[in-house]
């Protein structure tokens, strides 16, 4: 787990250097700046857009994080970290800290805009909601990097189908539900649950990029993947 956290520090100056987190930052606090601005309404429902944006910012985080490398770094790094699971974790963990702080902004933002109308019941499912969007956010967007799928025109047309498709739909948990929630009082499998499916999903992500990694992936899916990237290109 240490070597983890050394790898999520590694990648997180890499992308602090090279500013690939500007354009991320920029448009969620230009959206929380629409979302808040003037009368926003009473709380929990202005969070349920914010979190539901959040989704998005997470996959971009963390696929600017995994692609923060080019090859031989990140060989060097996965012999530093002594494998792919401290550098897949790493990603997840520096992506998880970059939307849990994005997410306390906007829950902040939204106490102050709609003062008055927080209780602390909704400030805990508001706190809850943003994590479970950003973490299914950060997972998806994991997959839709390196070493998974390299061709970086498969994976943004494959992440956009992905993040469309499971976020604007309300009985999915855990990003549907999460919003759902929060915007209608909806009730899904609550904010602990659609917590804990995010960790899920961030587990089985990490499980699916080592795999990848590691050359465990089946062949027909890597043929598959290969052809459709063809077909894009084409």
């Amino acid at each position: 787990m240490r070597s983890a956290f050394a790898v999520a520090m590694l990648l997180g100056e890499d992308v602090g250097r090279t500013e690939r987190f500007v354009a991320p930052l920029v448009l969620y606090a230009g959206a929380l700046a629409v979302l808040f601005g003037g009368a926003p309404g009473p709380l929990p429902a202005p969070w349920a857009a914010s979190a539901l944006l959040l989704y998005p910012v997470g996959a971009w985080l963390a696929h600017a994080l995994a692609e923060s490398e080019d090859d031989d770094s990140r060989a060097v790094t996965l012999s530093a970290a002594g494998g792919p699971w401290p550098v897949a974790a790493g990603v997840l963990i520096a992506a998880t800290a970059g939307v849990a702080l994005l997410g306390l902004l906007a829950v902040v933002w939204g106490v102050i805009a709609a003062w008055g109308t927080a209780t602390t019941g909704s400030l805990l499912d508001g706190l809850l909601a943003h994590l479970a969007c950003g973490i299914t956010g950060a997972a998806v967007g994991s997959v839709f990097s390196r070493p998974v799928i390299r061709n970086e025109g498969v994976a943004l047309i494959g992440a956009l189908v992905v993040l469309v498709v499971t976020g604007t739909q309300p009985w999915l948990p855990p990003v549907g539900t999460a919003a759902a929630a929060l915007g209608s009082g909806r009730l899904g499998v609550g904010p602990f649950g659609d917590l804990i499916v995010a960790l899920l999903v961030a587990v089985a992500a990490t499980a699916l990029v080592v795999r990848v990694e590691q050359g465990g992936v089946p062949g027909d899916l890597g043929a598959r993947l290969r052809r459709l990237a063809g077909r894009l290109r084409r």
